[in-house]
């Protein structure tokens, strides 16, 4: 299987990376091809310009890389922290660039923009980690989740993507090495779950 897999965190050194690294490993030892993108590593230009946004717009050669990459994946992972119950801004920029029309989605015959489109994301799965700073329940109790509602149904959804699974892991600043070490031996099962070899 073709697995695009996309981080999103400025640090090297922080867990989001490690997460990543274990999900790669692990996806390679069970066979699939990997295409993995650590956004902020290839200084990734977030910057959605007007005159990218027609779907017939030429694209960039780094743009055309990512969306061809996306279109031809069988399975896509999403690696990023919670901030203020968003993406990083980096990542924002990703779906705003990639997800594009005619790429992840379509708009059926007649359909000026306004109703709803039709995904074309040939991925069978999707799956999203994150890290936070926030107890799961003030996070449920208090913000309701929008990290779920955003990649569930806002891109994942919309652009034909229904087997969905997303996992946060936190509170990753007061976690010990122990709690760490547990929670990436948990992603490498997820990993081999989701994507068997």
């Amino acid at each position: 299987m073709r697995i695009s897999l996309i981080l999103a965190h400025p640090n090297p050194g922080s867990f989001n990376h490690a997460i990543a690294r274990a999900a790669v490993q692990t996806l390679e030892q069970n066979g699939h091809q990997v295409a993995f993108h650590d956004l902020c590593l290839e200084c990734f230009d977030p910057i959605l310009r007007f005159d990218e946004i027609p779907r017939d717009a030429k694209q960039d050669d780094m743009i055309q890389i990512h969306c061809r990459e996306l279109a031809q994946a069988d399975g896509i992972i999403v690696i990023h922290p919670n901030w203020w119950g968003m993406p990083p801004a980096i990542l924002k920029g990703w779906v705003d660039r990639v997800i594009r029309p005619g790429v992840a989605y379509e708009f059926l015959e007649g359909d000026k923009g306004e109703g709803v489109p039709r995904g074309l994301l040939r991925a069978g799965r999707a799956v999203v980690f994150n890290t936070s700073n926030t107890l799961p329940e003030r996070e449920q109790s208090a913000f309701g989740d929008p990290l779920q509602t955003i990649w569930e149904n806002c891109i994942f959804g919309l652009c034909g993507v229904t087997n969905f699974y997303r996992k946060t892991y936190g509170v990753v600043v007061t976690s010990t090495a122990e709690q760490r070490a547990g929670w990436l031996d948990d992603v490498r099962a997820i990993v081999s779950e989701k994507f068997p070899g």
